[in-house]
């Protein structure tokens, strides 16, 4: 599915606007990249991080400076206020036209075992990768809700109006891949309540016009993923692109790899 996607398919993949959340580094800076390379970038594309100013957000703050239509804004997923804040000022650029495409990329992995993992490990880890998306999902649904009305596609598509949360195969109570490798239960849990929530969210929203999908994204050279991992970031998020673009009612509240694969629950 994403190798057959061509070049004339991501030249229709017309967003008019994306935000990203954790796009200082890794797969969420990845995407940011990959938006502005697009033959028709978005008007507009929001990159979110916890601290403007901190040294891990330089690149994507240069990357602003040489792109007037990308916005770096302070979000913390974890922070109602924060969310808010950062909503209104996406508001104030797209000037009543909507967020067309929402992907909660923002995540934390902490290396736990069976043995040591404890209420804390289990609080932070759920509380960032799956409350986070569902705040910061609740907060925005009213733009993704306008940009949904305000088109003139019909059926459901990532360039009208999508939820794309950003989950993991290590999530996946059927398979549980690479036990013996690495257990990291609270990572597990919360990708599959991340899960349940895309599934819920496809439910609720579908009236609505907005898709709503879960994509595992591989195993990734990022900071969390290691220098072990699989594939790059640019070969990931140019797959991640490629399936975005051809997303429709089919893919409504599934679980899709990067690759094209539909994973089990």
């Amino acid at each position: 599915m994403a190798g057959s996607c061509s070049s004339a398919t991501m030249a229709k993949f017309n967003v008019g606007s994306v935000l990203v959340t954790g796009s200082n580094r890794g797969i969420g800076l990845g995407l940011v990249k990959r938006f502005l390379e697009l033959p028709n970038p978005p008007e507009w594309i929001f990159a979110t991080t916890r601290e403007l100013d901190g040294s891990q957000s330089k690149e994507v703050m240069e990357l602003a400076l040489k792109h007037p239509n990308l916005v770096v804004l302070q979000l913390d997923v974890t922070d109602p206020n924060s969310i808010k804040a950062a909503m209104q000022r996406v508001e104030e650029h797209v000037k009543g036209h909507g967020l067309n495409l929402l992907i909660n990329n923002a995540g934390i992995l902490w290396v736990t075992t069976m043995e040591n993992e404890n209420i804390e490990t289990m609080e932070t880890v759920y509380l960032t990768n799956t409350v986070g998306p569902l705040l910061v999902s609740q907060e925005f649904l009213p733009l993704l809700k306008k940009a949904a009305q305000q088109s003139t596609q019909t059926g459901l598509s990532c360039s009208k109006a999508a939820i794309v949360n950003m989950s993991s195969v290590a999530g996946s109570i059927k398979v549980v891949p690479v036990w013996e490798f690495e257990q990291i239960p609270s990572y597990r849990c919360s990708k599959a309540a991340l899960n349940m929530i895309t599934r819920c969210q496809s439910l609720e929203y579908k009236d609505y016009g907005i898709l709503c999908t879960s994509i595992h994204p591989g195993w990734v050279k990022t900071r969390m993923g290691t220098e072990m991992a699989l594939q790059t970031v640019k070969q990931t998020t140019q797959e991640i692109l490629k399936l975005l673009s051809t997303f429709s009612e089919k893919e409504n509240g599934s679980f899709v790899g990067w690759d094209g694969q539909i994973y089990p629950w």
